[in-house]
């Protein structure tokens, strides 16, 4: 025999469900007030490097320019440690509400999953605002290696396989991938040697204690200037702006392939709403436009991105970039 609800049963259901709908109702055009009115409070723009530095330079330039058009404070949080995971980490677990932001670069956003096992997040638990700005990174000499061309380099490298060394600011950084694709590409043998940073990289190279280094063009640059190293090539295929002397080292046949930069990039946590991402794209896109914005980005020595890059297409390219080469280098840590 089927059973009938008695009527208060149904009265009580009737009521329960009608609440929900309430809330239901109620709760969505909130959400939706609250991402229209974006932003009601200071954003804050997380820095996975300590002050100083290239990337946090592009979070203080992109910050400026931020609060100016979307008419709140930006703070930058400088959250340095484990070459920028730490940062990145934050704000993949932040609430998806567009008030903490990261400025990261690729090595913590596109290589640090390849070669560190503790890394816990993946470029899927960010929403991509936009790509801010790259720079090429460049191949240096010391004085005493007595290298002024790559042509010169090839030639001392090969005919010493494994008797020289090149330096970096440390493991599975895209500095030290750049000198695994010159040595790919160029089918050398060398040892590297990682540092904790640029600081002690650039003392043992200036002092004579390393033959080869890499760096990112902005911390390079000054001492190429006052004559301390001796640029062999920048590493994306055409020649640097703010470095029209220097060539690529794309231009020597043996490194035709070698294209690599340092890039920065605007990402938010995963699930963004739409509306609070439209926001944010659309005040970085106008940021990139700004030709203030542009001439110090090039004081810099960093180029600024197209507003047009699908910042999907661009992450799997790089990521598979360097998928390739830290299987090459076996690189591990």
């Amino acid at each position: 025999m089927r059973h009938t609800p008695r009527p208060h049963f149904q009265r009580r259901a009737a009521v329960l469900a009608c609440g929900l709908s309430l809330l239901t109702t109620a709760a969505f055009p909130a959400f939706a007030e609250d991402s229209a009115a974006y932003p009601t409070k200071p954003i804050t723009i997380v820095v996975g490097y300590p002050p100083g530095g290239s990337t946090d330079l592009m979070g203080r330039l992109v910050g400026m320019e931020l609060s100016n058009r979307l008419g709140q404070p930006v703070v930058i949080e400088n959250l340095g440690g484990a070459g920028g995971t730490i940062g990145a980490q934050k704000v993949a677990n932040a609430a998806p509400d567009g008030y903490t932001l990261l400025v990261g670069a690729n090595n913590e956003l596109a290589i640090a999953k390849l070669v560190t096992k503790n890394v816990k997040y993946s470029i899927s638990n960010f929403t991509p605002i936009g790509l801010i700005g790259s720079q090429p990174m460049v191949l240096v000499a010391s004085p005493k290696s007595g290298v002024h061309t790559a042509n010169e380099f090839t030639q001392l490298v090969k005919k010493n396989p494994g008797k020289f060394s090149y330096g970096s600011s440390g493991v599975g950084t895209a500095l030290h991938l750049a000198g695994e694709m010159v040595k790919e590409q160029g089918g050398l043998f060398m040892t590297h040697i990682p540092y904790r940073g640029v600081a002690p990289l650039t003392n043992d190279l200036i002092g004579n204690n390393l033959e080869f280094a890499v760096f990112v063009l902005s911390s390079g640059l000054p001492h190429i200037k006052a004559g301390k190293v001796i640029a062999l090539g920048t590493t994306e295929a055409k020649r640097a702006q703010a470095t029209p002397d220097i060539p690529a080292l794309a231009e020597f046949p043996q490194f035709k392939n070698v294209d690599i930069s340092s890039w920065f990039a605007l990402m938010a946590p995963a699930n963004l709403p739409d509306p609070i991402a439209a926001k944010l794209k659309k005040a970085l896109n106008d940021t990139l436009q700004s030709p203030d914005f542009r001439q110090k980005m090039a004081a810099a020595g960093s180029g600024v991105a197209s507003p047009d890059v699908n910042m999907g297409k661009f992450l799997n390219s790089e990521i598979a970039k360097y998928t390739k080469i830290v299987q090459f280098a076996k690189i591990e840590e």
